[in-house]
């Protein structure tokens, strides 16, 4: 009985600091929108074109915060409560690593992304989707927290029936205390670059929880020269075996 209230007590102070996040999260955009959108509609003609094109430009941002922030909390909300489909299939790598590099790159100038594609892969069992979306979690996380000017790098490889794909970007080193610390659910390190950088702490928990539903595996390796995040799948057609082996 003790056991009982002592879960639902850990369980409400859980939901009420998921409350209290998500309220922080969205609190800061939404006081920056009302803010500019305020300075317009009072000082509009007072403020000079460039002025008004800052501050629509400062509006858009933080509404596309918002928007990633809602699809990040909807995408957890569907796999705790497993409502998560997926539509496993074989996947192109190569395609889906392309097509996701050219999207940050259109985004983002801040950073080159070098690719370094082994030819021929064969193909993994995935959802498209879903793969694509993991593709972009990695390749958003390495601009965001790597230093400009720098260049990330996208490796595939083929062994034993598996392929890996490393994302290595020379931004801040990851200790090995918070190297399982980051796939929780709202954590982002404390360092001066992430006090910098905007984000909710959910895109480490939706890429890894997606990977391991579709039979893969995440690692992080990192030192004060580089940061690799790496995933593996089992190729097309090797079966479930090959899965739970590299989970083990």
């Amino acid at each position: 009985m003790e056991e009982k209230i002592e879960e639902l007590n850990n369980l409400k102070i859980a939901q009420a600091e998921f409350i209290s996040t998500v309220s922080h999260e969205m609190r800061t955009p939404l006081t920056s929108i009302r803010g500019f959108a305020d300075t317009l509609l009072t000082s509009y003609d007072m403020l000079t074109e460039e002025q008004k094109k800052k501050f629509l430009q400062i509006i858009k941002e933080q509404a596309n915060r918002l928007i990633k922030l809602t699809e990040n909390l909807l995408a957890v909300s569907k796999m705790q409560g497993n409502f998560e489909k997926l539509v496993i299939k074989s996947v192109d790598v190569t395609e889906i690593i392309e097509k996701c590099v050219k999207i940050i790159q259109q985004q983002s100038d801040k950073n080159t992304i070098e690719t370094k594609l082994e030819k021929n892969l064969p193909d993994i069992l995935a959802d498209t989707d879903k793969f694509q979306q993991i593709m972009l979690n990695l390749l958003e996380n390495a601009v965001k927290y790597s230093d400009k000017g720098t260049t990330i790098t996208v490796k595939t490889k083929s062994f034993d029936n598996y392929i890996s794909i490393e994302v290595s970007d020379k931004g801040i080193k990851i200790e090995d205390k918070d190297k399982d610390k980051i796939f929780e659910k709202f954590t982002r390190l404390s360092s001066v670059l992430t006090q910098k950088t905007e984000g909710s702490g959910l895109g480490l928990y939706i890429t890894k929880t997606l990977v391991e539903k579709m039979n893969g595996k995440i690692d992080v390796d990192s030192s004060e020269e580089l940061t690799t995040f790496k995933i593996t799948f089992p190729i097309s057609g090797y079966g479930e075996d090959a899965s739970l082996k590299m989970r083990k």
